[in-house]
């Protein structure tokens, strides 16, 4: 943030994530016609609502998009699509100085202290901070935290771009773009097949109505070659892959490299490390045609 206490605000309820969407698109409306100014600094704000609780019938049909036994524990991820619209909320504040629509989610980071279970009610509180230069424009962590009776249970980091844009006054670190390094493959140890509405299908589970993830129709109107995978989906398989049914605190990370097309096709690679009492799984997802990585990641149940 820009070094002011950050003030709180209260939000009545979750907010739905389609009219965050549509509040997006007027704002970046507003100001590409000038109505608007653009904002240099984050915004000392933090948005939270209290009390939030389960939808059962929701989790259950989460639980099978992703082919696991539905359970009374809420899966990392599925806690993400919970507080994921109070994190949506500060990025379409008019005085959040990027545009929603168009960002790169590049990465995710999660820290969950205990399991959560479905009846419990849920205290969510999101902010932003770390508005930094990227070879390819600007990104920002969007932190958010879930607590039960007022201690913390989760915490995520995700971690966005906004490409072209830049800070007023350049940064020395900034740098042009760098070259990627060769993709070396790794042991396949499975293959995640994704048809053309895995997308909508996701969408349905989170609420998440992105039209970038719906259609090639609908992506292709907003610049897209073809509907993409949602990122919290391939996140969301490769948590629940890696450790089906975790029964205490889990730790994982999942950094995005190129989109994964649909409909298309995953080969994973999950590699298991270190001992049963302390192991971590490494998880790598590409495109065996293109020889395209998509992610990288990691999971390690405490």
């Amino acid at each position: 943030m820009n070094g002011a206490l950050p003030a709180e605000v209260e939000l009545t309820t979750v907010p739905g994530l389609a009219g965050l969407y549509r509040q997006a698109l007027a704002l970046a409306v507003r100001r590409k016609v000038g109505l608007l100014p653009t904002p240099s600094v984050l915004p000392a704000v933090r948005h939270r609502v209290g009390g939030v609780a389960v939808d059962l019938g929701g989790l259950t049909r989460f639980q099978h998009l992703l082919g696991s036994a539905a359970r009374d524990v809420l899966p990392s991820a599925y806690l993400h699509t919970l507080a994921f619209p109070v994190a949506m909320s500060v990025l379409t504040r008019a005085d959040f100085p990027l545009p929603l629509l168009g960002m790169v989610h590049l990465s995710n980071e999660v820290h969950q202290d205990r399991q959560v279970s479905a009846f419990e009610k849920l205290d969510v509180v999101s902010w932003s901070e770390g508005l930094r230069p990227h070879p390819a424009g600007l990104q920002v962590d969007l932190v958010t935290e879930i607590g039960v009776d007022g201690i913390r249970v989760w915490s995520g980091r995700s971690v966005y771009l906004a490409r072209g844009m830049r800070l007023e006054t350049p940064d020395p670190r900034e740098r042009g773009p760098k070259d990627r390094p060769a993709f070396s493959r790794p042991a396949t140890t499975g293959l995640w097949r994704l048809d053309a509405d895995t997308g909508r299908r996701y969408a349905a589970v989170s609420g998440d109505w992105n039209p970038i993830h719906l259609s090639g129709l609908t992506a292709r109107a907003l610049g897209m070659k073809t509907a993409i995978a949602h990122g919290m989906y391939l996140a969301a398989r490769m948590v629940d892959e890696a450790v089906p049914a975790p029964a205490g605190p889990l730790v994982w990370r999942i950094n995005f490299a190129s989109p994964v097309l649909l409909p298309g096709a995953v080969t994973t690679s999950f590699l298991h490390r270190g001992t049963p009492d302390d192991e971590r799984v490494d998880v790598v997802g590409w495109s065996a045609a293109r020889q395209r990585l998509h992610f990288t990641g990691w999971v390690r149940a405490e």
